[in-house]
């Protein structure tokens, strides 16, 4: 065993981060920040993360409305969808845009099974990442590529170190869709399924519940103010297939004239879905 000293640095020779470089996406995510894609099922959560991938790829605005700065390649794993699939929602989300599908720096994971928690695939996802080199990173959902107890924070804690390496160890985003359990709290990332470890990890985190038709949208980051609640809406443009989900505006606040908290104004809107 090595008795060599861990490398150190005195606090003010690190590098500074300079307000530019705190943001992937604008707003949204920020740069090789680790989060979840958290909500119930049909809130658009496989939607949502293709968006933000194709939006890097492409350096167009993500939901035509956060700003990226520049484009750069990314990476997807979609293990419930088909690859047919996943091509007609990037071609409606490129018609969308005015984007060419051939130039768009946007990979696909093609096996049918990719599994996190075992050591080949593991070596194989980091070495597509050397080789790639994205920005982003979306595995669409986390429940699909592993065998572990998602309650025991034991065992998805070294799932978690995995991410975390990966992340630092290739300056990338990672963006992990995964489920609400039934039981909605006042914090959405305590709605999340499993241990608690799997909200803690987020540097950037984003939660969808619906509300009628339209989808409610609520981030919280690490290290930057949370903006506030806002709706989105799936919809397609006229006379084409374009899916896309579209921002429409900010979550009012509650009659009575009085300013609800983040946390209040989600659980009247997941009351009225629960309604």
């Amino acid at each position: 065993m090595s008795d060599q000293m861990l490398p150190v640095m005195r606090v003010g020779d690190l590098d500074v981060q300079v307000q530019e470089q705190q943001w992937l996406i604008e707003g949204l995510w920020g740069r090789s920040a680790i989060g979840l894609i958290g909500g119930a099922p049909k809130c658009c959560k496989s939607w949502f993360g293709l968006d933000m991938a194709l939006s890097v790829a492409s350096g167009t605005s993500a939901l035509g409305h956060f700003p990226i700065r520049d484009s750069a390649p990314a990476l997807v794993y979609l293990a419930e969808d088909a690859l047919p699939q996943v091509r007609a929602r990037v071609e409606g989300l490129c018609q969308h845009r005015g984007l060419d599908i051939h130039r768009l720096d946007l990979h696909v994971i093609t096996v049918p099974v990719l599994r996190l928690d075992v050591a080949t695939d593991q070596k194989r996802l980091a070495r597509t990442i050397a080789e790639l080199k994205p920005r982003i990173v979306l595995l669409d959902p986390l429940v699909r590529m592993h065998r572990l107890d998602e309650n025991s924070a034991a065992e998805i804690s070294g799932l978690l170190g995995y991410i975390r390496e990966l992340q630092r160890r290739f300056d990338v985003a990672v963006v992990l869709v995964h489920h609400a359990s039934k039981n909605q709290r006042s914090q959405p990332g305590h709605s999340l399924r499993g241990t608690s470890d799997l909200h803690a990890i987020g540097d950037s985190n984003a939660y969808l519940a619906r509300n009628d038709e339209q989808i409610i949208l609520k981030i919280e980051h690490r290290n930057a103010p949370y903006p506030q609640p806002m709706t989105l809406e799936l919809v397609s443009d006229s006379g084409n297939q374009a899916t896309h989900l579209c921002v429409c505006g900010q979550v009012p606040p509650p009659s009575g004239g009085r300013a609800a908290s983040l946390d209040e104004e989600i659980l009247q809107l997941l009351g009225k879905e629960s309604g």
